[in-house]
């Protein structure tokens, strides 16, 4: 695995005896956990997604934004909310990753949390489809302080990108992957740390090789490869890949397709992250996408309430006993490891 020093020492320099702490306390009342067969949580999650907006202009077929099938309402994070709860936060956070669901340039303040959560010594994080990444906006990244953008280029031509990314123009997302590389040179500056994230199936599989290439020659710092979750995987789904490694399903003797990794009794992401809404709701991870898991309101306690809160410990809980009986966490093959 290749080593990005640049990026490795600015996460470092962000470090503080508080964090570190922090850290230490979480990672061992995991462990302990573990031994004990039952959640003992100790200190505050050091990673935060938070959500810009369930807004986006394209339409995935397998992302609720994509969609439009939430349940839950369509709006923008709030500035001062956004402020409040990092004022609570902040101590703790390792990182904050400003995405859940939709496209975070969308939120007008977008930029403006960012900067916020960048003064106040956080590693800050997002993930975007490219198509807002205009000079204008690649400057303002460059001056909010965004410590690594991840850029969603799902094929290395139109019609294979838009095979998944309907609606989108891959040229846009290309020039905007350049606006930002040039701005970053005319502002001397080191961040943010650029990756193009590579959502492997099967229309692109193909073209993995060329999307190292193109990173290459635009300058891109780092080229991630990820498997895709689909819904409706049991009696296979056109983009599953056929390469075995780059599928999250494996198929079954009698022709069905299962998750290939074993789901453990137990999950890291439940002691160390959480997700917050851009309405204020808290939910445990990633893949409660529709927030149905909601175990508190920040319009209503604090976070410190609502991370050692009865529904909070009763979630853990259920998930030691059995994640197979959880929804969310059926078609889910990470959160097991410490360190993913």
């Amino acid at each position: 695995m290749k080593f990005y020093y640049a990026d490795t020492f600015n996460f470092l320099s962000k470090m503080t005896i508080s964090r570190l702490w922090n850290m230490g306390k979480v990672v061992s009342s995991f462990y302990i956990s573990k031994w004990m067969k039952k959640p003992i949580q100790w200190g505050m999650p050091f990673t935060v997604s938070i959500e810009p907006t369930t807004a986006c202009n394209l339409k995935c077929p397998e992302c609720p934004s994509g969609l439009r099938a939430f349940t839950r309402p369509t709006g923008n994070l709030k500035e001062n909310f956004f402020q409040e709860t990092i004022a609570e936060l902040h101590s703790k956070l390792m990182y904050l990753i400003f995405y859940f669901q939709g496209e975070p340039y969308i939120n007008p303040k977008f930029l403006d949390m960012v900067k916020h959560a960048s003064d106040k010594g956080i590693y800050t994080i997002t993930s975007t489809n490219g198509h807002f990444l205009n000079k204008k906006n690649a400057q303002k990244t460059i001056e909010a302080g965004l410590d690594r953008l991840i850029i969603s280029v799902d094929g290395t031509t139109q019609d294979t990108y838009e095979n998944y990314r309907i609606g989108g123009k891959l040229e846009t997302v290309l020039e905007g992957a350049r606006n930002v590389v040039a701005a970053k040179k005319e502002m001397n500056s080191k961040t943010p740390h650029i990756i193009f994230q590579y959502l492997v199936v099967r229309p692109n599989e193909h073209q993995i090789d060329e999307i190292y290439k193109i990173a290459d020659e635009i300058g891109i710092d780092e080229v991630k490869l990820k498997t895709a979750q689909v819904y409706d995987y049991e009696n296979g789904n056109p983009l599953i890949p056929t390469i075995e490694k780059y599928a999250r399903y494996g198929k079954n003797d009698d022709g069905t397709f299962s998750v290939k990794n074993e789901l453990l009794d137990h999950c890291w992401k439940l002691w160390h992250a959480c997700v917050i809404t851009w309405d204020g709701l808290v939910v445990p991870c990633c893949f409660d996408k529709d927030a149905q898991h909601r175990l508190g309101d920040l319009k209503k306690l604090s976070f410190a309430e609502i991370w050692k809160s009865k529904p909070y410990h009763d979630f853990r809980t259920k998930l030691m006993k059995g994640r197979k009986e959880i929804d969310i966490c059926t078609n889910c093959t990470e959160g097991c490891k410490v360190w993913e």
